[in-house]
């Protein structure tokens, strides 16, 4: 899962420097913004998969109290080495299995990592978990990479890019029956000697459908409220690479922590 990140995580934001993180900060904003109830002062938001922490740290700087979740130790070394105080709380967790102190007003999925949850079970498992620890009324927002960029734009091709800091090779091979995208990563990173070091990761990410991701979200006892295009924020198309979803919590009891509002008991995970 998003704990492959190993080798990578040191030359990764370097390759990463194309992605559109402030406009997906501010969309991410927009929406928090819409949707938590008018008066939350500085909002708690737990990003699920930080990696780094560039949109951890874009969202603190929007004014959210930001915690950060990942499953690569590497990754979180690299976010916590980019503050200069200990305004965002960085934990190192399968996001399958995370479990936090208390409840967030919100939740955010960036960049596809609940594509790496490629058994069923797992999406649902970390949508209950997102239910269980989000505030009464509390927004989830997360996005995926299609399956028409799975099959159109990423199947079986091969990018490459050269830096002076290192380069990597970007095999896919795209299973149409398994819907599993297995990406091939060789990477040369050049050592403090001047020599460069090479590394091999292999990771693989899922394609869920629309209705199969609606269908879970309603399973584990979320509201879905909006479906968008990732890049337009508009009605996801036939073409769309990057769709978000925005959920929302809606039978917690808000004067009764841990009950629901039909009076049963929330059950413990």
């Amino acid at each position: 899962m998003c704990d492959a990140y190993t080798s990578f995580a040191e030359v990764y934001d370097l390759f990463m420097d194309n992605v559109p993180y402030d406009s997906w900060a501010d969309s991410i904003d927009r929406l928090l913004k819409k949707y938590l109830p008018d008066g939350t002062e500085k909002p708690m938001v737990l990003d699920l998969g930080c990696g780094t922490g560039q949109i951890t740290r874009r969202l603190r700087d929007r004014g959210y109290d930001m915690t950060g979740i990942d499953g690569s130790d590497e990754m979180l070394e690299i976010a916590r080495s980019k503050e200069s105080d200990d305004s965002i709380l960085y934990l190192c967790q399968d996001m399958r299995e995370f479990d936090v102190f208390g409840t967030y007003q919100g939740i955010v999925s960036i960049c596809d990592c609940m594509n790496y949850l490629t058994e069923k079970e797992d999406f649902k498992e970390v949508l209950r978990r997102v239910n269980n620890f989000l505030h009464p009324g509390g927004v989830f927002i997360f996005d995926v990479n299609t399956e028409y960029k799975f099959q159109r734009i990423l199947s079986d091709n091969t990018f490459a890019e050269n830096r002076s800091e290192g380069s990597f090779i970007w095999e896919n091979e795209y299973d149409k029956e398994k819907k599993l995208n297995l990406y091939d990563l060789t990477l040369f990173i050049r050592g403090d000697d001047g020599r460069f070091d090479k590394f091999f990761e292999q990771h693989v990410e899922k394609a869920y459908s629309r209705k199969e991701i609606e269908d879970m979200i309603e399973g584990a006892g979320l509201e879905l409220i909006e479906v968008l295009d990732t890049a337009s924020l508009g009605e996801p198309k036939p073409d769309s690479q990057k769709i978000t979803f925005v959920a929302k919590e809606h039978l917690k009891d808000p004067d009764r922590p841990g009950f629901y509002k039909d009076g049963t008991k929330q059950p413990q995970i």
